[in-house]
């Protein structure tokens, strides 16, 4: 039977095999290093597993072998701290960093308890691999930086509808800061309409997800438009805990594209308003004509009031034609060098002559405004037509202000208006305090025909003719309109860089016969050759007629010596008046001819006046207009 002295030494034994057992066969990294010379000692299989080397190359290591460089003062601070503070004991868990034979770096958890070991002090170091959860730490912390990076509003809102997140781009898309929005109710802050709200709610709750476009208001009490997405979050068991709402920002990609699209609809429209202002004015130009004719030919009182009324009404018709193809094609006139503060001084002072005496009209002009090349009556009529439109906003009174500026015109302004270009530009602006205008009517009022005057006072042509005329300035022009506030208009006109004077002469001359002089009249319209030759022969001029080109080509070809004047129409369908012109200078450099056209295109003109031709003619025209401008042609030198 075994002594009493047998059993201590029989315990010790089974003590120190369980230590090994447990130490070699523990899933946690573990290994023994010496306290005085920190080499490694002893080393488990999770070690040798975990860290990539043999044990053989283990127990060759201290344990500052085993940690990267600049963790290793750390170390020797830390054993330092530990073995002169007495408070401080070993047995405590620390976060250092190792790293492997294969030089990876690995976040671990370690606790140190000193143990004997084969005659040394021993310290026995378990090790918690925490590099999973480090690296998932940092994607985190990335994740929510990128989400404060991000330009979208994203908000995570819980199942009772109060908002847990809130990052960066929702505090600039609706002006909240988080710890404004964070624990409020959503529908507070994200606004929907009630019915629009319970069907995305439902959707959502059905399919996990949902996405729209919405209308809400920031914090200041702005409209935003946002594109909305919503996704059902879920938990380990699949049960929802939360909502993620990603908004993107569409109020200004919606405002481009309803410029766009305006822009696209006044283009169709104007392409059809140019057909039909064109075939007006071949009805137009006869009716002038014949008026001419007949006041020659009836002296009786009666018939003179008649054809008044009739040559009134034709030229009001022509008016508006004018109005219509200024709308279409814009505007291209003489441009001469123009001072921004003399044209308001003379608006206002036409304002204060015919203006209610309710209206308040003021000017706000900064010195030295930059000059700009323009056509002075156009610009007068942009800002007259915009000055009546703001007399007529204040039935009751009001205030009307008119004002220019220096504006250096950057991308974003040119990004917010298409086909305006950046620079230095004058800014004309006309603001009133009247009744202001809806969303829906501000989006109509450069449509022509349209006009929320009464029956009778306005043609809807106003504010389309106003485009017209800016655009074929190279600007462009803005509006903001409030219910009950007022209206303003920025109209933008590129400054001049260059003087381009213009003079413009009248001839006072009276009209003299045409003593036989013979004229070529090329026109594809025949109640415009009938009402143009009676006027001429009334004139004494003898005509001959082509109805287009290539007969007018022929006839002058046979008959050059006995013409002395061709007065040819621009549109006309098998040759048009730019190459009958062009043809007739090859055959006669010294031909005179005479242009007319309901609108004249700058680069029909530049052409036309490359070939020596002079004399233009704007349809429709009046009988005196016709004879001045034949008799101003035939009384011109030829070089």
């Amino acid at each position: 039977m075994p002594t009493d002295r047998d059993k201590p030494t029989h315990s010790r034994v089974s003590e120190e095999t369980s230590f090994q057992l447990l130490f070699v066969l523990n899933p946690l990294p573990m290994y023994v290093f010496d306290n005085a010379s920190l080499n490694i000692l002893a080393v488990n299989n999770a070690a040798v597993a975990r860290y990539g080397w043999t044990r053989e190359e283990f127990l060759e290591l201290t344990i500052e072998d085993i940690r990267p460089p600049e963790q290793i003062p750390a170390l020797r601070a830390y054993r330092r701290k530990v073995y002169s503070d007495s408070s401080c004991g070993l047995n405590q868990s620390m976060a250092w960093r190792h790293w492997t034979k294969g030089g990876e770096i690995i976040e671990m958890e370690t606790t140190w308890m000193e143990v004997p070991w084969e005659g040394v002090v021993g310290v026995l170091v378990t090790c918690v691999d925490r590099s999973e959860l480090k690296r998932a730490e940092e994607r985190a912390r990335e994740q929510a930086s990128l989400l404060e990076l991000a330009a979208d509003a994203i908000v995570v809102r819980g199942l009772d509808d109060r908002i847990v997140y809130w990052n960066r781009g929702a505090e600039r898309l609706y002006g909240w800061t988080a710890a404004e929005a964070i624990g409020r109710p959503a529908a507070e802050i994200l606004q929907m309409t009630a019915e629009k709200a319970a069907a995305a709610e439902k959707e959502l709750m059905e399919t996990g997800s949902w996405s729209g476009q919405v209308e809400q208001k920031t914090k200041a009490g702005a409209t935003v438009i946002a594109n909305s997405r919503w996704t059902l979050v879920r938990d380990e068991q699949k049960l929802p805990k939360s909502v993620l709402v990603i908004n993107t920002d569409q109020t200004e990609t919606k405002k481009l594209e309803s410029q766009f699209l305006r822009a696209q609809r006044l283009e169709s429209i104007g392409t059809l308003a140019s057909g039909i202002a064109h075939d007006l004015n071949n009805i137009l130009a006869p009716i002038l004509m014949s008026v001419g004719f007949l006041r020659k030919t009836n002296a009786d009182s009666e018939a003179e009031a008649f054809l008044s009324i009739i040559e009134s009404s034709a030229e009001r018709g022509a008016g508006i034609v004018k109005q219509v193809l200024t709308f279409a094609r814009g505007v291209e006139g003489d441009r001469v060098r123009l001072e921004p503060d003399r044209l308001v001084d003379e608006l206002i002072a036409i304002m204060v002559q015919t203006f209610p005496k309710n209206i308040d009209i003021q000017s706000d002009m900064p010195p030295k405004l930059w000059s700009f090349a323009g056509d002075a009556t156009q610009i007068h009529q942009v800002l007259l037509n915009l000055c009546v439109n703001a007399r007529d906003a204040m039935t009751g009174g009001g205030r009307i202000t008119v004002g220019a500026k220096n504006v250096e015109v950057d991308q974003h302004l040119v990004a917010m208006n298409p086909g305006a270009q950046a620079g230095p530009h004058v800014a004309f602006s006309v603001a009133d305090n009247g009744a202001g205008m809806t969303a829906e009517t501000l989006e109509k009022i450069f449509d022509p025909f349209f006009t929320t005057k009464e029956v009778g006072k306005g043609t809807g042509l106003g504010l389309a003719t106003v485009l017209g005329i800016v655009k074929s300035h190279g600007g462009f022009l803005t509006v903001k309109s409030y219910l009950d506030v007022g209206t303003t208009f920025h109209v933008f006109i590129p400054a001049a860089k260059e003087p381009e004077p213009a003079a413009i002469e009248t001839d006072t001359r009276p009209i003299t016969n045409g003593e036989g002089r013979r004229i070529l009249l090329v026109d594809d319209e025949p109640a415009i050759r009938e009402a143009v030759s009676c006027t001429l022969q009334a004139s004494g001029y003898e005509v001959f007629t082509a109805e287009d080109g290539t007969d007018a080509l022929a006839l002058y070809h046979n008959r050059r010596d006995d013409i002395d004047l061709v007065l040819t129409d621009i549109s006309m369908g098998q040759m048009d008046g730019v190459t009958l012109s062009r043809a007739l200078k090859r055959l006669n450099p010294k031909v005179r001819i005479i242009v007319s056209s309901g609108h004249f295109h700058k680069d029909n003109v530049t052409i036309l006046e490359s070939l020596g031709i002079k004399t233009f003619l704007d349809k429709p025209y009046t009988a005196e207009k016709l004879l001045r401008s034949i008799q101003a042609e035939l009384s011109r030198p030829i070089a």
